[in-house]
């Protein structure tokens, strides 16, 4: 269809898989492989000397600015519990660091062709991602999943959901608040620039230095006695105005200056696919002077198109999908969900998702009991079609916490608010999906859209 976006997997001209050691306590229970496909992505499977005949692939979080073999790797050592259940695993590291959702669904669904060319058609195979690479895993689904023998379900880990075009509103909007209360990052005697770039292109800051003006405008490393009135009125009205947590502040500030940089002058040619027209500012001890004084901008429309085009969500899944998400996950907010439930219900899809929560704040790592319960549920659900439910995953989860520890904490009744209480709308934003099966289908049809692989 001539689309940079596309990126097709391509298992051709790969070498074969070379023997490895696997990492930590798998090295006595399983047998490892690791390679570098044909577009340059380093990849790592693991078979299990009890193998139960399924597979998981693994789509990782980030998007890490860079990559390298240890990578997928470190992901087997993290998500181990996988292969002590009796599955094999196998995950890519993609093929460059840096933003691009397409191309990493490619490369995640190489990976699985890869195993079946050396290893054979597993009896099932699940995708399980993590973070940001729950927005790569569902667009897997959606764009592989419909094909036969592929892929049976979806598990989604503290997922991003909601997609590019607005699931970044949130650190756009860190970066205007940052600036407009700490005017450091530029500083009045630095050269000047938009905020929608994150960073300039050219931009020696390092993430160490961006921090460094963190702490200076808001003591965030400073024990409370040890701040100015200064620094904490600051950050009090930063938290407040983004609803962004003090213990995940410098994370999602890490976010808003690389990853804006990346996706602004990387992958989008310099053009901005942020704007924040029309949205008002609450929370600060002054709103009136806030939303005076916030720098506005518009999208492009075709870089806005780009963005969504690649890594938002028409919720036309065709598996199973089973979604475990922290209710106090302080990088990926909870409310994602509810953008997807929104997305996957107007699809008409909703039978074919399920959505349970946690009384965590962790992002980065669930209860190991919790990822082996769920992905027992997601597969006895892809083997004889009976739906579970937030109740039942958690009345299950005690036996696998006896197993593999770690505890088991769901909540079953939880409900998320919409994603419009936690991320402010853009005009047009309230309704779901961001972008329809019949517009992605549209834009599949001009030449050069999406995102470079």
């Amino acid at each position: 269809m001539g689309t940079v976006g596309a990126a097709p997997a391509t298992p051709a001209a790969t070498p074969h898989p070379t023997a490895a050691t696997c990492p930590g306590h798998l090295a006595e229970k399983a047998t490892c492989h690791t390679g570098r496909d044909a577009n340059g992505a380093y990849y790592t499977m693991a078979v299990p000397e009890h193998w139960n005949g399924s597979l998981v692939v693994h789509a990782h979080g980030g998007p890490d600015f860079s990559y390298d073999a240890s990578t997928p790797t470190e992901d087997l050592e993290r998500w181990a519990v996988m292969v002590d259940e009796g599955y094999a695993w196998a995950g890519s590291s993609y093929r460059r660091g840096g933003y691009g959702v397409r191309m990493a669904a490619a490369d995640t669904e190489n990976v699985r062709r890869l195993f079946v060319s050396h290893f054979g058609r597993p009896d099932r195979t699940y995708l399980h991602g993590q973070s940001w690479g729950g927005n790569v895993a569902a667009k897997a689904a959606e764009t592989y999943g419909g094909k036969p023998g592929a892929y049976d379900g979806v598990l989604l880990t503290n997922g991003f959901l909601a997609g590019g075009s607005r699931g970044y509103d949130t650190r756009v909007d860190l970066r205007l608040v940052y600036q407009y209360y700490c005017r450091n990052l530029p500083r009045p005697t630095e050269m000047q620039y938009p905020l929608w770039q994150g960073l300039p292109a050219d931009s020696t800051m390092t993430p160490d230095k961006v921090h460094a003006r963190l702490q200076e405008c808001t003591g965030i490393d400073s024990e409370p006695a040890d701040r100015t009135a200064r620094q904490q009125r600051n950050l009090d009205a930063i938290m407040s105005v983004t609803r962004i947590p003090e213990h995940s502040l410098a994370t999602n500030m890490q976010y808003a200056a690389f990853l804006l940089r990346d996706i602004v002058h990387k992958r989008l040619d310099g053009r901005n696919p942020f704007s924040n027209r029309g949205v008002r500012y609450d929370g600060s001890h002054d709103d009136k002077a806030l939303n005076a004084g916030m720098s506005r901008f518009s999208a492009d429309p075709a870089a806005r198109r780009d963005l969504s085009y690649d890594s938002d969500l028409t919720g036309r899944i065709p598996l199973p999908v089973l979604t475990l998400h922290a209710i106090d996950d302080p990088q990926v907010f909870v409310e994602h969900e509810a953008a997807y439930r929104a997305t996957v219900q107007a699809a008409g899809r909703s039978g074919n998702l399920v959505q349970t929560f946690t009384k965590e704040s962790e992002h980065r790592a669930l209860s190991n009991a919790e990822y082996a319960n769920s992905l027992a549920a997601l597969d006895t659900w892809a083997r004889t079609g009976k739906k579970p439910t937030p109740g039942s995953i958690a009345r299950s989860c005690s036996a696998f916490d006896t197993a593999h520890g770690g505890g088991c904490f769901h909540d079953p009744a939880f409900r998320p608010a919409p994603f419009a209480s936690r991320v402010r709308p853009r005009p047009g934003g309230l309704h779901w999906p961001a972008m329809s099966a019949a517009r992605e289908r549209a834009w599949s049809r001009i030449e050069g859209v999406g995102i470079a692989p």
